[in-house]
C-alpha cells in the first residue's frame, strides 16, 4: 500500500512539475526552467537527506559509474516534457510519457536489463500496453 501511494504521488507531483516547468519556460526559457528545477531540486533533496540521513553509509564509490548520469537525464526529461506541453498540451504528453515508460520498462523487466529480476511478459501485458496506445490515438482526436 505504501508503495502505491508513493507511486501516486510521484505521479501527481511529475504532472505538477511538467505544468510548472512548462509556465517557467514560457517567462524565461525551457534549460532556464530546466536549471531552476534542478538547483531547487537539490537543494530540498540536500535539506531532507540532512533531516533523514537515509541509506546505510555507502560510498558513491560503489556505484557504477553508468548509474551516475541520472541527473542529466533528469535535465533532458524537463527539456523534453516542457517542448511537448508547448506543442500537444498537458493531457496527450503525459499519456505519451507513461507509455514511453511503461515501454521501456516492459523491456527492462523482459530482458532483465539493470540487474532486475527477468520478468515473462504475456498476452494481458502487451494487452494493456495496446490499450494505452489506443487511449492516446483517441485523445488526440
Amino acid at each position: 500500500m505504501r508503495g502505491s501511494l508513493f507511486a501516486f504521488l510521484g505521479g501527481t507531483l511529475i504532472t505538477l512539475q511538467g505544468v510548472a516547468n512548462s509556465r517557467i519556460s514560457q517567462d524565461i526559457g525551457t534549460w532556464q526552467a530546466a536549471t531552476i528545477t534542478h538547483f531547487t531540486g537539490f537543494v530540498t533533496a540536500l535539506v531532507i537527506l540532512f533531516f533523514v540521513r537515509g541509506g546505510k553509509g555507502h560510498s558513491f564509490k560503489q556505484v557504477k559509474p553508468l548509474y551516475l548520469i541520472g541527473g542529466t537525464f533528469g535535465a533532458i526529461i524537463i527539456f523534453s516534457n516542457v517542448t511537448a506541453i508547448h506543442h500537444i498540451g498537458v493531457t496527450l504528453t503525459i499519456s505519451a510519457i507513461l507509455i514511453a515508460q511503461l515501454s521501456l520498462t516492459f523491456l527492462i523487466d523482459s530482458n532483465g536489463w539493470f540487474g532486475v529480476v527477468k520478468q515473462k511478459m504475456q498476452l494481458p501485458q502487451f494487452i494493456g500496453i495496446g490499450m494505452m496506445i489506443a487511449g492516446v490515438v483517441i485523445l488526440r482526436f
